[in-house]
């Protein structure tokens, strides 16, 4: 019975994902709703943050690759406090700034996540790609917590695994 209740599920979520047209974009977030419009206080500390992520990596050799979906998680991990993101830059392996998702500062509510997703199509990044994240928090709260989870299936088999921002000077 287990059995015949996996496969169900799992024809589900294959027909669910096959009905998406190959120039389908994955939905983005609205930066602009996000974004904060008053003044904000001198008492705020500062920070930045690197995140690694990969379009693709490697598998046997160099000239075999597999393309991967980012998910770039930008999480408060604070239960009070309201943080602050000021810009999103998003570089490739060589170090060349991509896209730059948001250049005003956008509030994160508490216990709040918000996401940046990089299609598994979008090869721009490469092995190298990274992102570095600066904000503003109150002294009192935790620093914004950056993790990216990257993801490929093909056929029966699948690979993903996690990587975690780190602060930066």
């Amino acid at each position: 019975m287990k059995n015949y209740l996996f496969l169900i599920l799992l024809v589900f979520v294959v027909l669910g994902c096959n009905h998406k047209t190959e120039n389908e974009a994955l939905p983005s977030n609205n930066w602009q709703a996000m974004k904060w419009t008053e003044s904000l206080s001198d008492s705020l500390v500062s920070g930045s943050t690197y995140l690694s992520v990969y379009s693709h990596i490697y598998s046997t050799t160099e000239h075999k690759t597999h393309d991967l979906t980012a998910t770039v998680s930008i999480r408060n991990i604070n239960k009070q406090d309201t943080i602050f993101v000021k810009n999103a830059s998003y570089y490739d392996t060589k170090g060349n700034l991509i896209r730059t998702y948001f250049n005003s500062p956008i509030f994160v509510k508490p216990m709040q996540t918000i996401e940046i997703v990089i299609d598994e199509k979008d090869k721009s990044g490469g092995s190298g790609a990274n992102f570095v994240f600066d904000w503003l928090v109150s002294k009192q709260s935790n620093k914004p917590y950056f993790e990216g989870v990257m993801i490929t299936t093909y056929g029966q088999q699948g690979l993903s695994f996690t990587t975690r921002g780190i602060e930066i000077e």
